[in-house]
């Protein structure tokens, strides 16, 4: 059914990578997901009222929110797909993390709505009317949820979508909740306890409130600009590293501007003695690589490392054995060396997380000073000058 739905509505739907078609996915998922819970609204709200049930009233309310916040990721795919201007001259993608907030805000108020009201009902109880009419339309809707989910979740993964990933979840959670209100309408009807209904109505409530919180914080995290995903941060370090010559990788920044829109910039470590031209040439091969096949734009920096100087090579690997016992979260990278008549300065970038910078513990002012101590120890006459630098995305291959 999905995959017809796709081939049906969608033109050149293999072709994920065009923004036109990653938005006509975004709003097919949107618009029948729409229509699913409009209708679900209509049925569990005309039952809920006949039954005087609050417990699937508060379900059908859910269900509305629901559509609500597809409008809104509708909308957010729309205005997310713009192209870039001379004002936004990264694209408009972001949009959709908006649209997500949007919709987490909005759950949130249904939620609080549905408390109050089902509070109310656990107080002052009344009178429930069970009908097969409720039963089937609770099972209905399970039914139409998980479908929902499974279309918002094939989708999603086709286009990597956050948005539409989560609003599969959503639908998976809605499942959930359905069955809890269908237990409650027969333990009403078997028990004759009617205050369960508002009982279960607060555990709906509470859900929806939860699942609210936690959509809020998954669409603020990439607004603020989170800490990326360490598979991906994997994936482009392991790419960087398959071409000749590449020795290490440090350095790595990724900025999100929305799905399918993120800017990349690394260091590349590379041979000192090796031909610049050729160094050079794999820099261009790699950047347009990501381009091509990972959509990311890449920006590369090119360090020279020295290599076969055996003293350089002690320093190194000291210095690595160093952080690895003193903080294993740091790495030390762009080393050199300047001899003198008197002494020899150790030249090189200490980079830690962010959060050690400005930590009452000062972990990284300490960490500087363990390794100034630690070299000096074993080298009287070196001093390290060490620029202390916050690790935007952990990189493990590094040469120093």
């Amino acid at each position: 059914m999905v995959d017809l739905l796709i081939r049906t509505f969608i033109k050149n739907h293999e072709n994920t990578a065009d923004r036109a078609v990653r938005t006509a996915y975004g709003n097919l998922a949107c618009i029948v997901s729409v229509v699913c819970n409009l209708l679900l609204f209509a049925g569990k709200t005309l039952v809920g009222t006949l039954a005087g049930s609050v417990s699937i009233t508060a379900d059908g309310m859910n269900n509305l929110s629901d559509a609500s916040s597809n409008i809104v990721s509708l909308v957010g795919f729309k205005l997310g797909s713009r192209p870039a201007d001379s004002e936004h001259p990264y694209g408009h993608a972001r949009y959709e993390y908006l649209a997500g907030l949007a919709v987490s805000v909005m759950i949130l108020v249904i939620g609080v709505e549905l408390l109050k009201e089902s509070f109310g009902k656990v107080l002052h109880p009344t009178p429930v009317q069970f009908g097969w009419l409720t039963v089937a339309v609770l099972i209905a809707s399970i039914l139409v949820k998980l479908w929902m989910s499974v279309l918002n979740r094939k989708i999603g993964q086709t286009i990597q979508s956050d948005t539409l990933l989560a609003t599969s979840a959503d639908a998976r959670n809605d499942v959930i909740t359905t069955a809890t209100v269908l237990v409650a309408a027969v333990l009403t009807f078997v028990t004759g306890i009617d205050r369960l209904d508002g009982i279960m109505g607060l555990g709906v409530a509470a859900f929806i409130l939860y699942s609210g919180i936690q959509l809020v914080r998954d669409t603020i995290d990439p607004i603020l600009g989170a800490a990326p995903d360490p598979e991906l941060v994997e994936h482009i370090e392991q790419k960087a590293l398959s071409y000749p010559g590449v020795l290490g990788v440090h350095d790595l920044m990724i900025h999100d501007y929305g799905p399918g829109n993120r800017l990349v910039s690394f260091h590349i470590e590379m041979d000192a003695k090796g031909d610049v031209m050729q160094s050079h040439d794999v820099i261009d091969t790699i950047e347009k690589d990501l381009l091509i096949q990972d959509g990311m734009i890449a920006t590369i920096h090119y360090d020279p490392i020295v290599t076969g100087n055996a003293h350089v090579e002690e320093i190194r690997s000291f210095l690595q054995e160093e952080v690895a016992q003193l903080e294993p979260k740091a790495n030390v990278h762009d080393l050199r060396i300047v001899p003198g008549p008197s002494h020899t300065n150790i030249i090189f970038d200490c980079a830690v997380p962010a959060e050690y910078l400005a930590d009452k513990q000062r972990r990284g002012a300490k960490l500087v000073a363990a390794l100034r101590t630690a070299t000096q120890q074993k080298w009287p006459d070196h001093f390290c000058v060490i620029k202390l630098e916050p690790d935007y995305a952990p990189c493990t291959h590094t040469q120093n």
